[in-house]
């Protein structure tokens, strides 16, 4: 790249982190943390676990965004200095070019991160996979999307724990449900709700033919456990307990620890086995309860809001929001934002940012 065009690209640059400094209220940040540091120094602050936990992650992720914002100053220093010595010296017009695109990049994650500003975004996620019409297919597909999930997560250096993973019969999952813990989580992994269908030829199918099948994917947010706005009428609940089927610990395979729980008003029914003890794993499950009693109600009053608009809503869980074709032709589609990719195995082993950012976008 030309030194001129250097310069330019560093000038945009500027701008646009003139921008980020009002647009992500950096101020604001910095106040709102302090105030979080003058709470977490008090002696007593330890005496409510739940409420410390999440007054310290709450100053986290405020300490993450400023550092990122300060180290783009930094970097737009680097890069505004070595242009300067460019013209003496070459190589720092090649560093002058690398930092730059450091710097491009720290911008557009910090421009992306300013979009989720919802009562939730910032949180963790509960992400499940359930398979749709298609028999063996959809419990194969369940799995696939499971592992792409997962893989996902681990490329964000988000942490995946497994909730309840259900095998299907012979092949695959008939049910997966994780609980995704990091930065933006549930705003990023919001664009992941509704079904998700693939065609392909079926592994599973001696004449070797095209199969079409379907997965709904459901996300939802984990409510804080001392700001729940969800009440839940314990004898709304029936709790029952079973032995799981899973692997797990061995507390897992030889005692009913597995929880199921029917919430009867509205019929939605969790389950959790994957952790050691029946306690564990109805606390986990009643998170999910929780979440989904969320959603449900969002999903209401969404529907009102368009009523007295006088918009027609879609049904989000029968709507195809996503094509995985890897027969007749390979290629990805997302119906709502028409991003398209060829590189099918690449986004099947979790490289699917360009998705989800695009809808976001």
């Amino acid at each position: 790249m030309e030194l001129r065009d250097i310069q330019k690209e560093i000038e945009k640059a500027q701008g646009r982190l003139s921008d980020a400094f009002s647009f992500l209220r950096i101020e604001e940040k910095r106040d709102e943390l302090a105030a979080l540091d003058e709470q977490t120094a008090r002696p007593d602050f330890w005496n409510d676990a739940a409420a410390a936990q999440a007054v310290s992650k709450k100053a986290a992720g405020l300490r993450a965004t400023i550092e990122d914002y300060e180290r783009a100053c930094g970097l737009l220093d680097d890069a505004s200095a070595a242009c300067e010595l460019a013209g003496d010296d070459a190589a720092f017009a090649e560093e002058a070019e690398r930092t730059a695109a450091e710097l491009a990049a720290l911008l557009d994650q910090l421009e992306i991160e300013s979009w989720f500003s919802g009562e939730f975004d910032e949180g963790d996620a509960i992400l499940t996979v359930n398979p749709g019409q298609g028999g063996l297919e959809a419990q194969d597909w369940t799995e696939m999307l499971y592992r792409m999930y997962s893989r996902y997560a681990d490329s964000k250096g988000w942490k995946v724990k497994v909730l309840d993973l259900v095998p299907g019969e012979g092949i695959g999952l008939d049910r997966a449900s994780i609980q995704i813990e990091g930065r933006n989580a549930y705003g990023m992994l919001r664009s992941e709700s509704g079904v998700h269908r693939l065609v392909r030829i079926s592994p599973t199918d001696d004449k070797k033919r095209r199969h079409t099948t379907f997965a709904a994917v459901e996300v939802v947010p984990v409510l804080p456990d001392n700001d729940i706005s969800i009440e839940i009428d314990p004898n709304d609940v029936r709790v029952d307990v079973y032995r799981a089927s899973g692997p797990g610990g061995q507390c897992v395979n030889t005692t009913d620890s597995a929880v199921r729980l029917t919430h009867i008003p509205t019929g939605i029914v969790v389950t959790c086995q994957n952790e050691k003890s029946q306690l564990q794993n109805k606390e986990a499950a009643f998170r999910v309860l929780r979440g989904r009693l969320y959603e449900l109600e969002e999903k209401k009053r969404e529907a009102e809001l368009a009523e007295l608009k006088g918009e027609k809503m879609d049904n989000s869980f029968g709507s195809q929001i996503r094509n995985y074709v890897l027969y007749p032709y390979r290629l990805i589609k997302d119906t709502r934002s028409n991003i398209e990719s060829g590189n099918v195995e690449a986004a099947l082993d979790g490289d699917i940012d360009e998705f989800v950012v695009g809808y976001h976008r």
